[in-house]
């Protein structure tokens, strides 16, 4: 069985594929300073809970976006999977041509997102990613790795609303029903999320602009359902796109020659 770990800034996805289909997914805050026992530690009764021990993961593959995690992440596969891991970014086989100006700053985030959307959506795309930030993928009809506009994440705005400004209150985000606000609270809510709508759409029509080809936009991340009926900008909500990337760049790095 393969244990998949998918580290963002704010979130570390861990999830197990039994050569069929993922069959757990646990989240934990990331923690650039946690061990690998401890990581061990929380893994272990998770996987019991699911009937599941380390002796059954015979794989692992890592993507990350905090270079300082790795350390840790690859120590828990060696001391408890008994395995090497596979790191996304350290000589791996993407099987994507990397378009950008300097192809060495693209995260494993962004990726693993475009080899996931396009082995399933045809054509040219745009993939949205929303995490601790907003990331607008372009990705070619060949899969390659185009481009990208980043943005401040909705929380990351919120946060810093609350921190920055001495009256403003630390709110929760949602979905107003009105984008007038009849209140602080209310005001807060909908001049973010409404904000952030109009900064999708903006974004993406500038893009399908400048690119002059149809696109299909795929929208994944922790908070992407937030904005679910929101928008008819997004073609399509894909909360796996992630974790199927990642299984297809393990399945091309480790497929036998014939």
């Amino acid at each position: 069985m393969l244990l998949a770990i998918e580290q963002g800034n704010t979130n570390t996805l861990f999830a197990v594929h039994d050569g069929a289909s993922w069959i757990a997914q646990w989240r934990a805050a990331t923690d650039s300073t946690r061990t690998a026992d401890e990581y061990a530690v929380w893994l272990s009764q998770l996987l019991a809970m699911n009937g599941l021990q380390f002796g059954v993961l015979n794989a692992c593959i890592i993507s990350s976006v905090v270079p300082q995690s790795i350390f840790n992440l690859r120590n828990l596969s060696r001391r408890y999977l008994h395995v090497e891991p596979l790191v996304i970014g350290e000589n791996t086989d993407l099987g994507i041509p990397v378009r950008i100006d300097k192809p060495s700053e693209a995260g494993a985030d962004r990726l693993v997102n475009a080899i996931g959307a396009h082995k399933v959506y045809a054509g040219d795309l745009i993939v949205i990613d929303s995490g601790t930030a907003t990331t607008f993928d372009v990705v070619g009809a060949d899969g390659g790795l185009e481009g990208c506009a980043i943005a401040p994440g909705i929380n990351l705005s919120m946060e810093a609303l609350h921190t920055h400004a001495a009256k403003l209150p630390r709110v929760a985000i949602q979905k107003p029903q009105r984008v007038i606000g009849k209140d602080t609270v209310g005001a807060m809510q909908t001049g973010v999320f409404w904000g952030y709508v109009a900064l999708i759409e903006g974004l993406i029509a500038r893009i399908k602009a400048e690119w002059e080809k149809p696109m299909t936009v795929v929208a994944t991340g922790g908070v992407a359902s937030l904005f679910h009926g929101a928008t008819m900008s997004i073609d399509h909500f894909d909360p796996d796109l992630t974790i199927r990337g990642m299984l297809e760049i393990y399945e091309r790095n480790t497929r036998k020659p014939q």
